[in-house]
């Protein structure tokens, strides 16, 4: 064999090689462009997070008072109704002897879309910080608090949120307390 033969049979196998890449190229460019034409299923998941806050006002049991504040919290929701939402009130305004209260709370949500609208349900648990009259003593308690409310979608990205919640305070130091109010604001998407 000379060497314009190995030179020959050398192109052939590179020719070869060359054909089997561009096939392969081809191939992985139309199964790309294939997946590119159908859309996400409804039935897949899918999680939206969004973050909002608004002004909150509550009837506390303890000393009767009816307290203003403010509320912040986030939710994680998926396509199928259910999520998951984390609170955090702080109810300092229109204080009566200097009682007031911050509640942590986190829990799951279950919705449901009405056209602009989406009712929903909550159940969240967590802490309850408490300050007793004219700052004599401070204390930190569980709570658990039911709630719902709506949301009216303003635009894709942004809601009106109006919401309800129920307090109850079981271990709290004077016997179990309940409060509870209402909550009104705005709501953010910041992922989807």
């Amino acid at each position: 064999m000379n060497y314009f033969d190995n030179l020959a049979k050398a192109s052939g196998g590179a020719r070869r090689q060359l054909r089997t890449c561009a096939t392969f190229c081809i191939m992985a460019g139309l199964m790309m462009m294939a997946g590119a034409q159908s859309r996400e299923s409804a039935e897949r998941g899918g999680t939206y997070f969004w973050v909002g806050g608004g002004a909150s006002a509550y009837y506390m049991q303890y000393g009767g008072g009816k307290n203003l504040g403010v509320t912040g919290y986030f939710d994680a929701d998926s396509i199928r109704r259910f999520g998951f939402e984390a609170e955090g009130r702080w109810l300092e305004f229109h204080q009566n002897n200097n009682i007031h209260a911050e509640t942590y709370l986190g829990g799951p949500r279950y919705h449901f879309n009405m056209g602009r609208f989406q009712p929903y349900v909550k159940g969240l648990a967590g802490l309850g910080y408490f300050n007793f009259t004219y700052n004599y003593a401070y204390g930190r308690y569980i709570v658990i608090a039911p709630g719902g409310g709506l949301d009216y979608r303003l635009s894709p990205r942004l809601s009106v949120r109006a919401d309800g919640e129920y307090q109850y305070w079981p271990q709290f130091t004077f016997g179990p307390m309940s409060s509870g109010g209402l909550s009104l604001g705005l709501r953010y998407l910041i992922l989807r």
